[in-house]
């Protein structure tokens, strides 16, 4: 009867520390020198210094993407570095919206999951 209390009360801590951190962005705040990111209960989640991100690019449901000398960086709602991708691999940077970032290189428009994984390809409209 122990084994099963504590492997439920095992089970209930693994759960609440994978919604703690599943945190919703619902604002990227931009100062002069500072990025600041909040939930959607509109506290504020934590804070990056713009010299050491770069220029904020948008930001999707629980991720943000700046753009830092020759790369895209995507972080998490706490500013941890989820991948970097090089600007001449992903072109320009044209949305990010829910869990998606899409950019232009050239004639075509590729669209990224936040794990900056290539999700599709089209052909951007003249």
């Amino acid at each position: 009867m122990q084994m099963k209390q504590l492997f439920t009360i095992l089970l209930l801590l693994v759960t609440l520390n994978a919604a703690a951190q599943r945190q919703q962005i619902s604002f990227v705040e931009e100062t002069k020198n500072w990025y600041y990111v909040y939930d959607e209960n509109g506290k504020k989640i934590g804070g990056l210094a713009r010299s050491s991100v770069g220029e904020l690019k948008g930001w999707g449901s629980d991720f943000f993407v700046a753009k830092y000398y020759s790369y895209y960086r995507i972080y998490d709602a706490k500013g941890r570095t989820l991948k970097a991708m090089s600007v001449s691999e992903v072109g320009e940077i044209v949305g990010v919206s829910g869990n998606t970032i899409t950019s232009r290189k050239g004639s075509w428009i590729y669209t990224w999951s936040k794990e900056g994984k290539k999700i599709s390809v089209r052909s951007a409209s003249k």
